[in-house]
């Protein structure tokens, strides 16, 4: 049995469900999300508790037991608190600033950098060098990051880019000179 998948999705208050064959929306104060359950899993929604369990011992669907849960946590998780990730910038000359809700990161090129965020993601400039992206959607979230972190990813030497708050950036000695 899956760890994750036998552990029960405890359903807040503020958080109404609704589940229509294989088809889950959660509906709470921050928005509404949708999931499709897959068909060899079955769930039993009583008491604002939502329990996952499969029909079948194969590979796949032993994969998906867990995941489903996970994703339906996500859900729930989603409408009522949101997710966010700070990320913070590292470098001499390197800034953001907030344009709208657009983000302009200047980051060494010889151009500024205009990120849009899609629909649904919130970014916030919180100090000079941190910002956060947040929204309900946890893989949005992640993705959007992910992204802006690509633009320019921390490099081994001098430390300087985009990094996530809290990552370690291990660093490289640089070159020395023999004689």
């Amino acid at each position: 049995m899956s760890r994750v998948g036998k552990k029960p999705v405890i359903v807040p208050d503020k958080v109404q469900v609704k589940i229509t064959g294989q088809h889950l929306t959660a509906k709470g104060p921050n928005g509404e999300l949708s999931l499709d359950i897959p068909e060899n899993i079955d769930y039993k929604f009583e008491n604002n508790i939502i329990t996952f369990s499969r029909n079948s011992d194969e590979k796949r669907v032993r994969a998906l037991h867990g995941l489903t849960r996970a994703l339906t946590n996500n859900v729930v998780e989603g409408v009522s608190k949101g997710f966010s990730k700070v990320l913070q910038i590292e470098g001499v000359g390197y800034k953001i600033e907030q344009r709208g809700a657009n983000l302009l990161m200047s980051l060494g090129f010889s151009h500024p950098v205009l990120i849009v965020p899609p629909v649904g993601i919130t970014i916030k400039v919180l100090t000079p060098a941190t910002f956060s992206i947040s929204g309900i959607d946890k893989q949005l979230v992640g993705a959007v990051a992910a992204k802006i972190r690509s633009v320019r990813k921390p490099e081994p030497y001098k430390g300087k880019g985009v990094r996530y708050q809290g990552e370690v950036v291990r660093r490289k000695a640089g070159k020395t000179t023999s004689k």
